[in-house]
C-alpha cells in the first residue's frame, strides 16, 4: 500500500465498491473505474473527481494507470466475469488485483472493527451503529451497503489520528462470495443466517458454515451480539449475547406506534434506555436498533447518547423510504429481496397503516433466488391487499429454463393480483389509484420511482 498512487475499480458503481473508492479518493489516491451502466451513484462519484467509463475498453483505463503498473492497485468485484476484456488485460499484464473484500479487510484490520453480518438487516443495522457513533462524537469510519439519509453517503471518514487502532471502523460484513471472511472484528453483530445466495453456496448448510467461520474470527476478547435462536454461540471465542425484539439479554419493551413512529424502550443487562422514537418504522427496524444499541454500549457510548442518536436517525435510502406522503396516497420504497425481508416489511406497513389497503409492487431479484424461494415469496406477498408482480431482474445471472415470475404469481393468495411490465406499470396504477403503495426489490425497480411519484402527485 505504501507504493500505491493509483487505484482502479472494476465495478466501481457497486454500493460496497463505491465506499472503498471514496476512502481512497479522500486519502489522496487517484481513483478511476469501470461499470456496466451509469447510475446516480456513478454520477456522484464522477462529480467527486473519479474518471469512470461504461464500456469494456482497455484504452479508457487512464494511460498513467496502465503505464505505472507497480503503483496501481486494481480492486474488482466478483460480479465482474473473468471474460471481461479489462480484467483479462490487467491479469495478463501483471497488475495487482484484489477483491473488494480483501482490501476492506486490510483497511479495517488497522482499526478497531465493529462488523455487522446477516442475510438481511445488516445494512440498516450497520448504518445505525455508524450514526450512533458519529452523532455521539466517536472517531469512526464506516463502510456501508446503503446510502444513509443522515449523511447522503455510504462512507464515513474518520478524523486524522496517529493511532488508527483507536478509530472504530464500522463495516457491513457481506456473506456474498464469503467476503466477510477477510474481517477479524472486535465486536460483531449477526442479524440472520437464513438461506440465501444459494447460487454461490449451494445449500443452507454451506451458508451456516460460512457464518460459523465468520464468528470464529472475532477476537478472543471480543463480543458477539447474535439474534436470539441462531446456532453460533459455540462457534466463537468471543463473549456472546443474544438480542431480539422481545427477548434475550438486549430487547425492546413498551413498543407502541405514535404519529407513524415506533416508540419503545431498550432493555440491556445494566439498565433501560427509555422512550426511543424511531423515525424509520418497522418491527424489524426496532430489532435492528436493539442490536445497534448493544454494539454502541459495548464500545463505550452513553445510553442517553444512544437514545438521542436513534431519535434523529433518518434511515437508509431504499429501506422503508417514504417517497410521497399525502392525504390520498402514501408511497414507500424498500430494497427487500428475500422472503423474510418482504414479510417483515409488509407486516410493519400494515401495522403502521391498518386503515389503508396495501398495494405491493414486487420485482424478483435473480433467477436462482426466484427458483429457490418462489413459494416463500408468494406467502410473504400475500400479506398485501393487491400485488403487482414484475418480471425477474437478472442482475449477474443468465436465464434459467423454466424459471420466471410465474413461479411466484401462481401461489400468491391475494385476490387482487396481476403481472405487469415496468413499461405498463404507470397506466395500471393510473386506472386503479392506490392509497398505500410500496415498490419492493433490489433490481432496477427504483428507476420507476420518479415516474410513479409524478403520477401520484398529478392525480392529487
Amino acid at each position: 500500500m505504501n507504493n500505491i498512487r493509483y487505484v482502479y475499480f472494476l465495478g466501481i458503481g457497486g454500493i460496497g465498491m463505491s465506499a472503498l473508492a471514496r476512502w481512497f479518493l479522500v486519502n489522496g489516491y487517484e481513483v478511476a473505474g469501470y461499470d456496466r451502466t451509469a447510475t446516480a451513484l456513478t454520477n456522484a462519484l464522477q462529480q467527486e473527481g473519479m474518471a469512470i467509463h461504461f464500456e469494456e475498453d482497455v484504452e479508457q483505463i487512464p494511460a498513467h494507470f496502465r503505464e505505472n503498473r507497480d503503483e496501481t492497485l486494481i480492486i474488482y468485484t466478483p460480479a465482474v466475469p473473468k471474460t471481461h476484456q479489462e480484467y483479462i488485460y490487467l491479469t495478463e499484464h501483471g497488475f495487482t488485483l484484489q477483491k473488494r473484500s480483501q482490501v476492506l479487510g486490510l483497511l479495517a484490520g488497522r482499526m478497531t472493527t465493529v462488523a455487522i453480518a446477516g442475510t438481511h438487516g445488516k445494512t440498516t443495522t450497520s448504518s445505525m451503529v455508524a450514526h450512533i457513533l458519529k452523532d455521539s462524537g466517536v472517531n469512526c469510519a464506516a463502510f456501508l451497503g446503503g446510502i444513509t439519509q443522515n449523511y447522503g453517503t455510504n462512507f464515513l471518514l474518520n478524523e486524522p489520528t496517529d493511532d488508527l487502532s483507536k478509530v472504530i471502523c464500522v463495516v457491513e460484513a457481506d456473506e456474498f462470495d464469503r467476503s466477510f471472511l477477510t474481517l477479524f472484528p472486535q465486536v460483531a453483530i449477526v442479524t440472520s443466517t437464513d438461506a440465501d445466495h444459494l447460487d454461490i453456496y449451494g445449500d443452507h448448510n454451506a451458508v451456516l458454515d460460512s457464518f460459523s467461520a465468520f464468528v470464529g474470527q472475532i477476537k478472543p476478547d471480543g463480543t458477539l451480539f447474535m439474534k436470539r435462536g441462531l446456532a453460533l454461540a459455540d462457534r466463537t471465542p468471543a463473549t456472546v449475547y443474544e438480542y431480539a425484539l422481545d427477548a434475550g439479554s438486549f430487547y425492546s419493551k413498551n413498543l407502541r406506534i405514535e404519529n407513524a413512529c415506533f416508540v419503545f424502550d431498550i432493555v440491556y443487562p445494566q439498565g433501560v434506555i427509555e422512550n426511543i422514537a424511531l423515525q424509520m418504522p418497522g418491527f424489524h427496524n426496532v430489532e435492528n436498533a436493539v442490536a445497534a444499541a448493544a454494539a454502541a454500549l459495548q464500545v463505550g457510548v452513553a445510553p442517553e447518547q444512544i437514545r438521542q442518536a436513534l431519535g434523529n436517525y433518518k434511515g437508509v435510502k431504499r429501506r422503508f423510504e417514504y417517497i410521497l406522503k399525502s392525504k390520498n396516497v402514501i408511497f414507500i420504497d424498500d430494497y427487500a429481496h428475500h422472503p423474510a425481508e418482504v414479510f417483515a416489511f409488509l407486516s410493519s406497513l400494515k401495522a403502521l397503516y391498518p386503515e389503508r389497503k396495501v398495494t405491493a409492487i414486487f420485482q424478483p431479484h435473480l433467477f436462482s433466488r426466484t427458483r429457490d424461494f418462489a413459494d416463500e415469496f408468494a406467502k410473504s406477498l400475500s400479506l398485501a391487499d393487491r400485488v403487482i408482480l414484475l418480471d425477474i431482474y437478472p442482475a449477474r445471472e443468465l436465464p434459467i429454463e423454466g424459471v420466471s415470475a410465474d413461479l411466484i404469481f401462481k401461489s400468491i393468495l391475494s385476490e387482487n393480483k396481476v403481472q405487469c411490465t415496468k413499461a405498463d406499470l404507470p397506466d395500471l396504477l393510473r386506472n386503479e389509484p392506490p392509497e398505500l403503495v410500496a415498490t419492493i426489490g433490489a433490481g432496477d425497480i427504483d428507476q420507476m420511482i420518479p415516474v410513479l411519484r409524478n403520477l401520484f402527485e398529478t392525480n392529487q
